[in-house]
């Protein structure tokens, strides 16, 4: 352009207007690193636990992009130091990390508004211009929010704080509706405000190490290629247990219960992973293609199919565990929400048809696991002592100390030529000593910035979901079913393991783990 203007080959007027798209595209690429991240409810405990502590730690690792600002946004009379206030008990800050820490808050900064009213967000717009290149900035904002004031919200966000030149992502927490029409009204809402392309319905389990491990285990070893079918599988176990109650938050759990909190949502994402397809490739609509293809061939859940229990007090315990769900102020009286569940789907379709996929989630439990167990068919024609040979197994072990490891059958050391049990093991903590394990907020917060859906949950995902569990949801609600106590600490209900052996699933309790150190 500069050569342009003083060749007497182009007119002045051409030459003046290269240079000044020049400069726009000059501009564009530096200003394209610029970000503004706005934490909509930057007063609530999502904010201060999760949110701030995960930005803080991404800042911190230096995985944020340049000329990244943060502006907290909430009804709350606050300041910044506010904010620090109430965050720094959860971010894990080094005495060495201080300095860097000053310099996360400086940039920065808070609006006072409401989720209601358009002046709020015209102000917050107001604040995102007055920052470095902030009417050009890329905008992202998180609805760290009760689902009531999504509409309120999304609808002010799309009115006052897209007219600007950069893309525009909104990520979307869960509850995503209570049931098929509450989560297909606020879809369409969406959906008239922005595109798919922009929307991140942010669902944390999908960003734990060991979940996205399904995908490479799966597909990168031919190993279990062959093996994964109706034909060797006898049963998949996901489990998610918790040894505490819901004491502080048992209102807000009552509203949903243990299906809509945990059951719906992580593990049938994690049900998806291990039973779809292999994808075309691993773009994230070829991934969620195969998900949804998963979920079209389970028909809706029937009460016969689930066992609910709801935990009562230990007389004997100590602290939290001398009070039941009931004891809790916040809970209603009589409420008969389940705080635990095991449900038992079938996937219709060639490869999986008659192998039982049983979910088992609860609250106030013996012990904190998250993990799923493939496990095998018994071994035809077994030579040995009869009962002796158990099913392989092979398990992922998603919380605590990820790991994953296959139960297997050797000879037992000595003279003899017997079976034992035994487990070829990965433990995570042991093979990568000094790998920096990443949050899942971490690694989700970090694929908005990067523009990858893979991790995040689609419209037509949420859709099929719903239409699962939305009628045995409603019979439950309806009918008041109640569910069966079980004591605090314990496994859970005792029907809940005839259940799940009953369905399939053999348990042994003669496998014993050896600590390899």
């Amino acid at each position: 352009a500069i050569i342009a203007m003083s060749s007497d080959n182009l007119p002045k007027f051409e030459a003046e207007e290269c240079l000044k798209r020049f400069k726009r595209a000059l501009s564009l690429t530096i200003i394209g690193k610029s970000h503004i991240f706005v934490i909509l409810g930057a007063s609530g405990d999502l904010a201060k636990k999760k949110i701030i502590p995960t930005l803080w730690w991404l800042y911190r690792d230096d995985l944020l992009p340049d000329h990244t600002h943060f502006i907290g946004y909430a009804r709350s009379n606050m300041s910044v130091m506010d904010l620090k206030a109430k965050a720094l008990p959860f971010m894990k800050v080094k005495e060495s990390e201080h300095v860097k820490l000053d310099l996360f808050f400086s940039i920065m900064s808070y609006v006072q508004g409401s989720y209601s009213e358009k002046e709020g967000f015209m102000k917050l717009d107001a604040a995102i211009k007055a920052l470095p290149n902030g009417d050009r900035a890329n905008r992202l904002f998180y609805l760290a929010l009760p689902p009531t004031v999504f509409a309120d919200v999304t609808q002010n966000i799309h009115d006052c704080c897209f007219q600007h030149e950069g893309w525009n992502r909104i990520i979307i927490e869960k509850p995503f509706g209570r049931d098929f029409n509450s989560s297909a009204k606020l879809s369409n809402h969406l959906s008239g405000l922005f595109d798919e392309t922009q929307l991140y319905r942010i669902d944390h389990y999908l960003g734990k190490e060991m979940v996205q491990n399904l995908m490479v285990l799966r597909f990168a070893n031919r190993l279990f290629g062959p093996v994964w079918n109706r034909d060797n599988i006898a049963s998949v176990l996901i489990t998610f247990k918790e040894p505490f109650g819901t004491t502080g938050r048992g209102g807000y759990f009552d509203q949903f219960g243990i299906i809509r909190d945990v059951m719906q949502n992580h593990l049938f994402q994690v049900l998806c992973l291990t039973a779809m397809e292999k994808p075309a490739s691993n773009n994230a609509d070829d991934i969620r293609d195969e998900k949804v293809k998963v979920l079209k061939c389970i028909k809706p859940l029937k009460l016969k199919d689930l066992v609910l229990g709801q935990y009562i007090g230990d007389p004997e315990g100590t602290g939290d565990a001398k009070e039941g769900y009931l004891d809790d102020p916040t809970v209603p009286t009589g409420s008969v929400t389940p705080t635990f569940s095991v449900a038992k789907f079938n996937i219709c379709n060639e490869r999986w048809d008659g192998v039982p996929f049983l979910l088992k989630c609860g609250k106030a439990l013996n012990e904190r696991k998250a993990e799923v167990r493939v496990q095998f068919r018994d071994v035809p024609g077994d030579i040995f002592s009869d009962g002796v040979v158990k099913r392989n197994e092979l398990v992922l072990r998603v919380q605590p100390n990820e790991a994953v490891y296959c139960k297997m059958m050797t000879k037992s050391p000595g003279m003899n030529v017997e079976p034992v049990e035994t487990e070829m093991d990965l433990s995570y903590n042991l093979r990568y000593k000094d790998v920096k394990m990443p949050d899942a907020y971490e690694r989700l917060i970090l694929d908005v910035f990067t523009g990858s859906q893979l991790n995040f949950v689609r419209n037509d995902e949420l859709s099929e979901a719903w239409r699962i569990f939305t009628p045995v949801l409603h019979t439950i609600e309806g009918e008041k079913i109640k569910p069966i106590p079980y004591k605090y600490g314990t496994r859970g209900p005792d029907e809940a393991d005839a259940f799940i052996k009953a369905a399939g699933f053999h348990y042994s309790s003669t496998y014993k783990w050896v600590n390899p150190n």
